[in-house]
């Protein structure tokens, strides 16, 4: 079973997504965030089986942050879908609920 640590992550409000958005990904970053996810699963699973504390400066911690860091540029460098309700609150100018 994959354990999980939660953290208070700030995602820029450029990169912060409206409504449930869809991205195309290609095969290559596919695999990327593929390998990514794999890596921050097993840096937390690591840090949770150890008992380490959290703390500003644990490098374990650092390290998932730089990973997930990383897995966020890539996924929001793949181009957004923009989806059927989408296209139709557009044209009927609605604002997503």
């Amino acid at each position: 079973m994959a354990a999980s640590t939660t953290t208070d992550f700030a995602i820029p409000a450029s990169t912060a997504c409206v409504g449930a958005s869809r991205r195309r990904i290609t095969p290559q970053a596919g695999r990327a965030l593929e390998i990514l996810g794999h890596a921050i699963e097993y840096l937390t699973d690591e840090f949770v089986q150890c008992g380490s504390e959290l703390s500003p400066k644990n490098g374990q911690l650092e390290a998932v942050q730089l990973l997930m860091a990383l897995n966020r540029q890539v996924y929001y460098e793949c181009p957004a879908v923009v989806t059927v309700s989408d296209r139709i609150r557009s044209m009927l100018h609605l604002r997503a609920a």
